[in-house]
């Protein structure tokens, strides 16, 4: 348990750590939550998001991120914030690694489409999809399935958007949650501890900025377009105005790696003011305090708003991505009847788990199987069983 020390109050300890689900050991080592962290790279699932789509599919270059690639510029940015925070950076690299972990092929394309498909079987969400990869459908400990993760560390990827009941006491948590809960409570109705709140905030600082590299060298739109988006337009030209002639990129490198210092620096200087106000004696005040004490300030949240409608309208929306959203909806869609109908056509380790199960539980085993799929392989499955090839 050592490099504690220096954490401040309101951090989780990991001394103080909840535990697992399952007790384990204490490694000599290593902190609880260092293990969560390694336990989260070494997972197949993690290892898979390298061929899944972030907004470009693999075939369209190698600079582009992926799943993956977002997840690891989210941890980094969740550590630094961490730090100068007293927060405890392995918790909140271990949340902002995992929270991917249950996202589809094909990016939100994909889990549109899953979700469309399971309407009749209750839906599908990426965020419990995670926490079932966590918890159940990693499969490689003598022990048990899953990871067996600390407390805090699920309760800070089940809550790192806010409690699952933020003002609704009656609402339904995902089912997967909600059975988990009976025996290992995550306390779902509060917020979750601080790194947790931080990581859903890294990966908000990250989406943006590394959206607007990829939209900028995929030429869906231009630098100039962005002349009239609140914060970014003036820093691209303040760029442009200190380098004259600069090559664009490497203004574009320049200019996004300034928003995200600036974002970051506006997180913390909102998040202190909020701890200073609160002045929270340990994580569970942070946890039970009402609201996120991790947080933009107002300005910046407009500045948020007015960048994620652009990309919505400019990037998310152009025709290109549309025709790969269309395309991979019909993938998934038609996998998921082609298995519904005949689970023969899934490996045999899965229609093991569909046999004797009722409509409902084996849509659920069928959408396990085909969100763990990387892009190429839904792809390639998709050939295999109905010999049309998908342009994506």
């Amino acid at each position: 348990m050592t490099g504690q020390s220096h954490l401040a109050a309101y951090a989780c300890q990991a001394g103080d750590s909840r535990g697992r689900a399952r007790p384990e050991p204490e490694s000599p080592t290593r902190s609880c939550f260092q293990r969560d962290r390694d336990r989260v790279i070494h997972s197949v699932a993690f290892r898979r998001l390298k061929h899944k789509t972030q907004v470009f599919v693999y075939h369209e270059g190698d600079h582009y991120r992926t799943r993956l690639t977002h997840s690891i510029e989210v941890a980094q940015i969740a550590r630094s914030i961490s730090r100068a925070l007293g927060l405890d950076e392995d918790l909140a690299e271990a949340v902002a690694l995992a929270h991917d972990l249950g996202h589809t092929p094909f990016g939100h394309a994909g889990e549109e489409a899953m979700d469309e498909a399971m309407a009749p079987f209750g839906g599908f969400d990426h965020n419990e999809q995670t926490f079932r990869v966590l918890t159940m459908l990693e499969r490689r400990y003598a022990e048990f399935d899953g990871l067996n993760l600390t407390w805090e560390t699920l309760e800070g990827v089940v809550k790192h958007n806010g409690p699952l009941r933020p003002a609704a006491p009656n609402a339904d948590v995902p089912r997967s949650i909600a059975n988990f809960c009976r025996t290992f409570d995550l306390e779902v109705d509060t917020h979750a501890g601080a790194e947790a709140q931080v990581a859903a905030l890294a990966d908000d600082i990250a989406y943006n900025n590394h959206d607007i590299d990829d939209g900028l060298r995929a030429g869906l739109f231009t630098v100039r377009d962005l002349d009239d988006v609140p914060l970014v337009g003036s820093m691209f030209d303040q760029i442009a105005a200190r380098y004259p002639g600069l090559d664009e990129p490497r203004l574009i490198h320049e200019s996004v790696r300034r928003l995200m210092d600036q974002m970051v620096n506006d997180l913390l200087a909102e998040t202190r003011r909020r701890l200073a106000t609160l002045d929270p004696k340990n994580a569970q005040e942070i946890r039970d305090a009402g609201g996120p004490m991790v947080a933009f300030s107002e300005r910046m949240r407009d500045n948020d708003r007015a960048l994620k409608a652009f990309l919505f309208t400019r990037m998310y929306r152009h025709d290109r991505v549309v025709h790969m959203i269309t395309a991979a909806r019909g993938v998934v869609q038609e996998l998921f009847e082609l298995y519904m109908t005949d689970a023969s056509r899934m490996p045999a380790e899965w229609q093991a788990d569909v046999a004797n199960r009722d409509k409902v539980s084996r849509a659920r085993v069928v959408a396990d199987y085909i969100a763990g799929m990387t892009d190429r392989f839904a792809l390639v499955e998709h050939h295999r069983l109905t010999g049309n090839e998908t342009k994506l």
